[in-house]
């Protein structure tokens, strides 16, 4: 009698198989992960941009600071607060306040997340 060859991978195949996915991930995810907090810095910054940009309009148009950002949603500034991409929060912006007691309102914005962007510049000083 002759036996008939089963159809399936033997256990050396299969564990070669494992080494090199194992080798290929070793390479990817690094780089993965690098380009996420790339691209969360570059959204970062682009927030901070169209953020100071709407307080930079809102004075121009008004002649005073905005009292909080969520004026410049109900003036249709914006539709929305954007979001910190570090925090995935659009509640920990730190809002700086005018420096001329005349004109109060917040006047400049930061990030209130914490840790460094790749350039060693703390998230709070971008």
């Amino acid at each position: 009698m002759r036996h008939k060859p089963r159809g399936g991978f033997t256990l050396v195949e299969l564990l070669v198989v494992l080494a090199i996915i194992a080798l290929l991930l070793t390479i990817a995810l690094p780089r993965y992960f690098g380009s996420v907090e790339k691209s969360k810095e570059i959204a970062l910054k682009e927030n901070l941009r169209l953020l100071r940009g709407g307080i930079d309009k809102f004075y121009a148009d008004k002649g005073e600071y905005p009292p909080a950002l969520a004026d410049l949603v109900t003036q249709r500034y914006f539709r929305a607060v954007p979001v910190d991409p570090v925090t995935e929060s659009a509640n920990t912006w730190q809002l700086l306040a005018s420096p001329d007691s005349d004109k109060p309102g917040v006047a400049d914005i930061r990030s209130g997340a914490k840790g460094k962007a790749r350039d060693g510049t703390p998230y709070g000083q971008l």
